[in-house]
């Protein structure tokens, strides 16, 4: 079920290319997409079954999801919606690319070989967190080809995902990270104090 979920998580690294090519379209399907989730789940939460998207959804779903609206889909699709809008595809995709594979691949790892948690943060794990680090550290060089760059993103964006935001952090992840690669853009001599 988590190899499902998260696949679908790192699936938004396909997104950023798009911006480059055709941003308008892409942010349109996207808002279109989001409308369509949320009116297959109310409807599934009436007792309607969506051929596909509802089988998706209960494959995805958590157990904590069991008989509520399954938001996972809809703050995904919503942080990758506000990020594209609000920065540049230069920007957007080290947000977009930190999101799928930073937090995607942290998820997979903690579950699969995660044994000492870190307190306080409701399970989350020390192999879950050091994979969300070197994903987004990668990520970021490549797009940026900068270490220090890519080290201070990687160590906000692990940060964030210690949280626990339940499924929230979908938003924040690419929206803040974004935010902080433009700043470290527009201000290089921090990069490079």
């Amino acid at each position: 079920k988590e190899i499902f979920r998260k696949s679908i998580h790192i699936c938004a690294a396909f997104i950023p290319p798009f911006l480059y090519i055709c941003k308008n379209v892409i942010l349109i399907l996207l808002f279109f997409v989001i409308c369509l989730y949320v009116v297959c789940e109310f409807l599934r939460l009436k007792g309607k079954t969506i051929p596909i998207i509802s089988a998706i959804t209960q494959a995805a779903a958590r157990s904590r999801d069991k008989n509520h609206f399954v938001l996972g889909p809809v703050t995904l699709a919503v942080g990758i919606l506000i990020t594209a809008l609000i920065f540049p595809p230069e920007i957007s995709s080290i947000g977009i690319y930190s999101l799928a594979f930073g937090d995607g691949l942290a998820s997979l790892s903690g579950k699969l070989f995660g044994k000492q948690k870190i307190p306080f943060t409701h399970g989350k794990t020390v192999v879950g967190s050091l994979t969300c680090f070197v994903a987004i550290f990668i990520v970021t060089f490549l797009c940026q080809k900068n270490c220090f760059f890519a080290f201070i993103i990687a160590l906000v964006g692990m940060m964030i995902e210690l949280f626990p935001l339940k499924d929230f952090d979908n938003l924040l992840i690419p929206i803040i990270l974004s935010a902080l690669a433009k700043v470290l853009l527009l201000f290089p001599q921090i990069i490079f104090m």
